[in-house]
């Protein structure tokens, strides 16, 4: 086994957070990685979060960690709005970055962040797990073997009735009620789905858009008092993807009244029907059917090999541990398979064209760089 990619994770806490649930579970699982610092903001939390993990560094500052000469790759778990000072600061120590999507605020921090990357030859991951599901990676597959011949369109329906998607805010997401702090609705749970989409089908080259904000005012969970909200909870996107395929897709923050998550494509020789239990698509386990001419619609269940993970792992830590894997054979071997920052840059164009599709009801077309 060669040398070990020591990891150091901000915004680590062995009890909440995506990084706990996630991150940690992924890099336990794998050999090639190690976790030997994490920081948080208070020292308390760091502490118990590294003695929970077995490891001896623990800060209350992020800059403390990422100068360390044990960490090679900075994981940055916080909140949307600290992503730029994080990010750079790792850059500017000269440390590979994982950071979670969204990359930046805006298109304007993702573009600072990805050239900074780029100038200062630093390795990059973006948290867009969702590519590497079992379902999404399967589907990819069948329709590049020719399972339904030429693709030609495609229509998306989900819904996501989670409090905060919904204006019902706990302390620790009250930022997310401001557009400008870049964990929307759009940005998040559409992020993650538009990059799944563009995993298998290919990314939006023109589109039109609504997106809009039909709940009105946020609700803080804890004094039940109302706070101004601009983001959206209902996004409906049209356009043409890569190649000319039609698509449609709908993303309503609300209640489900039948399927949460219903994805219908359409080629020349067939059609395939995905189904899941969640509207995260990044998250969800998918059940994919699908039709040949005038055939019947049959199961096509995920086959084992996509499944397989060092560790066993399912779900999203999964899903995670296969972006790690792949970046360290990437590390190794000098390939980009794993997304980077410039993945990254290529999701926050599309939603800078939706909201511009938007807010001036006039047809965009993407600069996918």
């Amino acid at each position: 086994m060669g040398k070990k990619i020591g990891v150091g994770i901000v915004g680590a806490s062995s009890e909440r957070g995506w990084a706990a649930f996630a991150h940690i579970p992924a890099l336990k699982s794998l050999g090639q990685f190690e976790i030997r610092g994490v920081s948080t903001t208070k020292r308390e939390s760091a502490e118990t979060t590294a003695k929970s993990l077995g490891i001896k560094l623990a800060f209350d500052n992020h800059r403390d960690l990422v100068e360390r000469p044990e960490i090679d790759l900075v994981v940055v778990s916080v909140k949307v709005p600290d992503h730029y000072a994080v990010v750079s600061d790792a850059i500017s120590a000269g440390k590979m970055v994982y950071c979670e999507w969204p990359l930046g605020r805006n298109l304007t921090e993702a573009l600072d962040l990805e050239h900074k990357a780029r100038e200062g030859k630093v390795k990059t991951i973006i948290g867009l797990q969702g590519r590497f599901s079992p379902g999404v990676q399967y589907l990819r597959d069948l329709i590049a073997q020719g399972y339904i011949g030429q693709p030609l369109s495609t229509n998306v329906k989900s819904y996501t009735p989670d409090d905060q998607w919904m204006g019902r805010l706990e302390p620790a997401y009250e930022f997310m009620a401001l557009k400008a702090n870049g964990a929307t609705f759009l940005t998040v749970v559409l992020g993650h789905a538009l990059d799944a989409f563009a995993h298998v089908l290919g990314a939006f080259e023109s589109l039109s858009a609504v997106a809009s904000n039909r709940l009105g005012q946020a609700i803080r969970t804890r004094d039940s008092q109302p706070i101004p909200s601009d983001v959206p909870d209902e996004v409906a996107i049209t356009g043409t993807l890569s190649g000319g395929i039609v698509a449609s897709v709908h993303y309503t923050a609300g209640r489900v009244p039948a399927r949460p998550f219903v994805w219908e494509i359409t080629g020349r020789d067939g059609s395939l029907l995905i189904e899941a239990t969640n509207g995260y698509i990044n998250m969800a386990d998918l059940s994919i059917r699908g039709r040949r001419g005038n055939g019947d619609l049959e199961a096509l269940p995920i086959p084992d090999s996509y499944q397989k993970i060092d560790g066993g792992l399912a779900g999203p830590p999964g899903n995670v541990a296969r972006v790690y894997a792949q970046f360290d054979s990437d590390v190794k071997t000098g390939t980009a398979f794993a997304p980077g920052f410039g993945a990254a840059v290529i999701r926050h164009r599309v939603i800078d064209a939706i909201e511009r599709a938007a807010d001036t009801g006039q047809r965009q077309d993407v600069n996918l760089g």
